[in-house]
């Protein structure tokens, strides 16, 4: 073999040995977190591991989901790292997870008021928790003379007409865990109605979880509701924030898993247990991370800032317990239903919550039977769900929505009833704005 082509095909095998060397000493990363969340883990635990690479996957919860289904063994990505626990019940009832219970920091409490923080059969861990509330930008609310909301229930009233945000269930694991939280602690019925009024409310229903955020910070919306680290976040980066968390509340771990058929385990194996180290856990209590620790606070090290949430606290006097089973269950239900009927509808639903707003404000001045009447029959026309408590308890009915779009048949049944729901909103909304604009002009 001549010298000059030897030569060339070592280096060929050299390039291609130290790019097989590189790709071994890889951790790939999928998960919803932000980028100031990610980027700390990622620069710690380099520094901390010389010689291994983290490379993060940045995908909302659902379509980080599907990117992992879709892969074969091997081409997969190391750990799936995000918020919603029902998200991981479902990789692992795909066999999509390995057991990582030897990775776990034995320091943890075992649960989180009734809640498990590492799953019972170890196929994934808990690396922070999390709750649900309320943000608020306090500049925009005295400029606007609001007062400070404490509940859910709260922004339901007139005065907040406009000043609300929140973002889909469909695009946002976070968002999805906030309504799911909502529901289980008022009912499904009373829950929906809370949502619909909310919703009537709100200026915008933001594409991502992080537009609610970033818009009550910059004050274009007055109210967001959020995952507990995006309000906590802004408020101890130095924006005119507070947060709150309702009494219909829950905390519930933020997840980490090793992916099964991933292609680094070992090195994936290293960075989740570098992330409930109490050295990982410390890099929580950044500003612009601002979450909550697995391990409690006298466990810290010293590190936890004054005035800090206590998560076990909370967890004690939260009125929702939280179950991640009834969530997996109707979790495409409840983002189908939320899309059809506001997402998808959100003007024909403001239209008639200010027309509700309006009539409701003048019934209170000028007193009318009939007037009264119309105005009960619009709120009920607006603020029901198309899909009732006994409905979704059908274990059949959503069995449907379990199943793969990619049959003919499911994807037929499952596009006919989501246009059913979204006619039926349009429907009841016209109807609804119709019936209040009458009960208005009884008393004008």
């Amino acid at each position: 073999m001549p010298q000059r082509l030897m030569s060339r095909l070592t280096l060929a095998a050299a390039a291609l040995f130290g790019s097989a060397a590189a790709m071994a000493g890889t951790v790939t990363v999928i998960t919803s977190f932000p980028k100031d969340l990610t980027q700390a883990y990622k620069a710690a635990f380099e520094k901390a591991n010389p010689g291994i690479k983290v490379e993060i996957l940045n995908k909302n919860t659902v379509q980080g989901i599907a990117y992992v289904r879709e892969l074969p063994a091997g081409q997969r990505p190391d750990v799936f790292w995000a918020s919603a626990p029902d998200a991981f019940e479902v990789l692992s009832g795909l066999k999509l997870l390995d057991d990582a219970s030897a990775l776990a920091n034995k320091a943890a409490p075992a649960k989180v008021g009734a809640y498990p923080i590492n799953h019972p059969q170890g196929q994934y861990l808990g690396q922070a928790l999390a709750g649900y509330g309320l943000m608020w930008n306090t500049r925009y609310m005295a400029a606007n003379k609001l007062p400070a909301p404490r509940q859910w229930a709260d922004l339901m009233a007139p005065a907040y007409f406009g000043h609300v945000a929140m973002s889909s269930p469909s695009r946002s694991g976070t968002t999805h865990l906030t309504v799911e939280t909502l529901l289980q602690g008022e009912g499904w019925n009373k829950g929906w109605t809370q949502i619909l009024r909310i919703s009537g409310n709100c200026a915008a229903i933001a594409e991502r979880s992080f537009g609610v955020p970033d818009g009550v910070n910059n004050g274009q919306f007055g109210i967001g509701l959020v995952i507990d680290f995006f309000g906590l976040a802004s408020k101890y980066s130095g924006f005119p924030v507070e947060f709150v968390y309702p009494d219909v509340t829950a905390v519930v771990p933020a997840n980490i898993g090793l992916v099964a058929g991933g292609k680094n385990a070992e090195e994936a194996k290293k960075f989740i247990a570098y992330t409930v180290s109490l050295e990982g856990q410390q890099l929580l209590y950044d500003a612009k991370i601002s979450r909550l620790p697995i391990l409690p606070p006298e466990a810290m090290g010293g590190k936890t800032p004054q005035g800090y949430p206590n998560p076990f606290e909370i967890a004690k006097r939260a009125k929702v317990q939280f179950d991640s089973d009834l969530s997996e269950a109707r979790y495409n239900v409840v983002s189908s239903l939320f899309d059809q009927t506001i997402t998808f509808r959100i003007k024909d639903l403001q239209a008639a919550t200010k027309a509700i707003h309006a009539a409701d404000a003048a019934i209170a001045k000028k007193p009318n039977a009939k007037a009264a009447a119309l105005l009960k029959e619009a709120r009920e026309l607006a603020y029901t769900p198309v899909v009732d408590a006994a409905k979704v308890a059908d274990k059949e009915f959503l069995a449907v929505f379990a199943a793969s779009k990619k049959d003919a048949a499911v994807n037929k049944r499952v596009t006919a009833l989501e246009d059913h729901w979204n006619t039926s909103a349009r429907s009841n909304y016209e109807r609804a704005k119709s019936l209040a604009e009458q009960a208005l002009a009884m008393v004008r």
